[in-house]
């Protein structure tokens, strides 16, 4: 059962990364050239059908394998274990993560324009940058951390 969660956690990491890596060194660049805020919606409206199924995968898969890894959810938050560290910063980048995207979603896109894109974009850039985070952390666990 590890090996299943930890493929599945790997694909659904592989498309919420790579998507976010898409839409920021391809999409986004074109976007903000042209203030093309309907290639921006165009693109979100078909990534989000994968993307969102990715990271609801994502964090299950990965509250099972830190379960595994680490029982009990408080231990989760024992600093002195350094694969609870790891699961601590996996967790501060998913509420990070969560806190841009419920901005974004509640406050810039609903009255999305041109003058917001710049707004939109840094949201973009963090989220991404969380992503990759996601994912250097995730090597980490079969590294042996971070330093």
């Amino acid at each position: 059962m590890y090996a299943i969660a930890l493929t599945l956690h790997a694909l659904a990491a592989t498309v919420w990364t790579g998507g976010h890596l898409v839409l920021v060194s391809v999409v986004l660049p074109d976007v903000l050239r042209g203030r093309d805020v309907a290639r921006l919606r165009q693109f979100e409206a078909g990534y989000e059908r994968i993307g969102m199924p990715a990271l609801i995968v994502q964090v299950a898969t990965g509250a099972w394998l830190a379960h595994q890894r680490v029982p009990g959810v408080a231990n989760w938050f024992d600093l002195s274990n350094p694969v609870a560290r790891l699961i601590a910063i996996k967790l501060a980048l998913l509420l990070i993560t969560v806190a841009l995207a419920a901005h974004a979603r509640l406050r810039l896109l609903p009255a999305l324009s041109e003058r917001q894109l710049g707004a939109l974009a840094w949201h973009i850039v963090a989220v991404t940058l969380a992503s990759v985070g996601f994912v250097v952390v995730g090597v980490a666990f079969r590294t042996g951390g971070l330093g």
